[in-house]
């Protein structure tokens, strides 16, 4: 196909973007929304969201994989490349180093600090997704509606992510069919240009590519064989008794089965990997975790973590670094490597339903629970980059976790109310945002202890 942005300048930007996808996949959709739909109006608003739709309903991380379809999008496969691997690049290099440091040196000051610096500054940037993707999804009550209930169904009942993307499209599909002026407002038409110049992928527009059986074939092919022909490789140099086969087959199952997000999988990997494998400790599970919420790139890169760990301490007849080092590297393949297939071989197919007038209706209806369930990652997050210790009430069905406010992280808050005032009362960039908070807490973290 041809591009419909330079492809230099579009590697160039996804680059900018894997720098800034700090804070899970709240902070990762809304550095995407910001840049590609707001200042570069490389994607209409309702086609962004239509591709989020998608992502959502499938397994693994789902801002990597709206960076692949939109990247397929500009610069068919060779963008949609670009765009997935550069999203996680950064993730993977920091972790890798930050692991490396832990093993060798234990936790230090210094990296506490610049961690404490960037956790609490994700929160303003998740406020600034939440308010900028609600006011164009949400433009009817009853989507208001659809939205609250996504939320209080995920924080308050603690209902199964694909029952509230299930009951959200069957709202959408009533809506369609009962009240179809609700839904006109929200997708399917031409973008009005309002806040800019009209974007290269407009929200009619069709996709070039035709989905075709033998494309389909071919894409599943290629995708299954490079994802698993890493794990034939260790299964005959390194036998399937060892550390590195058990990994690559641990992760390569959990990688299809992260519906919901990360959050939704974490309790399982840390299960299996501290009570069952031994790779490491509960308390070096929630380490893991913190560093993947304070690196770019998705919160399921913590996988890469207790890789390491778990590589390190059993290395087999390898070098002990060298075997961590292969361990982490193979699991973050097999995590990451479906997400490529699942994109290239379906985004054709949601393309060409995009006109079907039930199929958008109950896009529209999981396109407003999504923002409730960005609203329900944010509120995670802030509860455990805010306070230390959390406590669960349960009055019924109602099960709410509420923060322990004696445990309030007084530096956490501080960073998050700078970093509000810097995005919304100075207007700066994230990266100038990121940058600041990042040397704020390193400075309080480096200071002594006032007597």
């Amino acid at each position: 196909m041809t591009d419909l942005v330079p492809f230099r300048e579009a590697v160039r930007t996804w680059g900018a973007i894997s720098l800034q996808t700090f804070g899970g996949p709240a902070g990762q959709i809304a550095v995407m929304q910001r840049v590609l739909v707001d200042e570069k109006r490389w994607i209409g608003q309702q086609r962004f969201l239509h591709a989020l739709n998608y992502c959502m309903l499938l397994p693994g991380p789902e801002a990597q994989q709206l960076a692949i379809y939109i990247g397929w999008l500009l610069n068919g496969t060779r963008g949609g490349l670009a765009a997935g691997i550069l999203f996680v690049v950064p993730g993977v290099l920091a972790l890798l180093a930050l692991s490396v440091i832990y093993v060798a040196f234990g936790e230090t000051a210094a990296v506490a600090g610049l961690f404490a610096g960037l956790a609490p500054a994700v929160l303003a940037i998740v406020v600034q997704a939440i308010i900028r993707v609600g006011k164009r999804a949400l433009a009817d009550r009853a989507l208001v509606a659809i939205a609250v209930g996504a939320f209080v169904a995920l924080a308050g009942f603690g209902i199964a992510f694909p029952i509230v993307v299930a009951v959200a499209a069957g709202v959408g599909l009533l809506l369609g069919r009962l009240a179809p002026h609700v839904l006109k407002g929200t997708g399917g038409g031409h973008d009005d240009g309002a806040d800019g110049p009209a974007p290269v992928i407009s929200d009619d527009a069709l996709h070039a590519e035709r989905p075709t059986a033998s494309r389909a074939l071919k894409v599943l092919l290629v995708g299954v064989a490079l994802w698993t022909l890493p794990l034939l490789i260790v299964a005959v140099l390194a036998g399937t008794g060892s550390v590195l086969w058990d990994q690559g087959l641990f992760f390569s199952g959990t990688a299809v089965v992260t519906f919901g997000g990360a959050y939704a999988v974490l309790g399982f990997v840390a299960q299996r990997a501290v009570e069952t494998y031994g790779w490491l400790s509960p308390g070096e599970m929630v380490r893991g975790l913190a560093l993947a919420e304070t690196t770019p790139g998705p919160l399921i890169m913590v996988v890469q973590f207790v890789a390491f760990l778990g590589a390190y301490r059993d290395p087999g007849g390898l070098d002990p670094w060298v075997a961590a080092t292969i361990g982490a590297l193979l699991t973050t393949w097999v995590t990451f490597v479906p997400c490529f297939l699942f994109i290239f071989l379906g985004a054709p197919y949601v393309e060409r339903l995009r006109s079907n007038q039930r199929l958008s209706a109950a896009l529209t209806g999981i396109t407003a629970a999504v923002v409730g369930v960005i609203a329900d990652l944010a509120l995670y997050f802030a509860l455990n980059t805010l306070f230390a210790r959390t406590t669960e009430t349960t009055t019924g069905p109602l099960s709410l976790e509420l923060p322990v406010l004696a445990s309030l992280n007084e530096t956490s808050l501080l960073v998050a109310l700078a970093a509000a005032a810097m995005i919304f009362r100075l207007r700066w960039s994230v990266l100038r945002t990121l940058g600041a908070c990042a040397a704020l807490g390193l400075a309080i973290e480096l200071l002594p202890d006032l007597p």
